[in-house]
């Protein structure tokens, strides 16, 4: 979070400056790109647990 957020509030009655919004923008997009690697690596993370017991299943199965 960039020291914009304590300079101004989306409830402020003052309109933001152009600057203020970018750095708004800026900060929305660094935290969905965070966010999406996030799910991204959880995804990979249960997808491979999932294969991990599907393995185990078989060699199971085989005995």
């Amino acid at each position: 979070m960039t020291d914009i957020h304590k300079r101004y509030r989306l409830t402020s009655t003052e309109e933001p400056t152009d600057e203020m919004l970018q750095a708004l923008m800026e900060d929305v997009a660094a935290a969905a790109r965070e966010s999406s690697a996030r799910a991204e690596a959880e995804k990979r993370r249960r997808l491979k647990e999932v294969a991990e017991e599907i393995q185990s299943w078989r060699r199971k199965a085989v005995v």
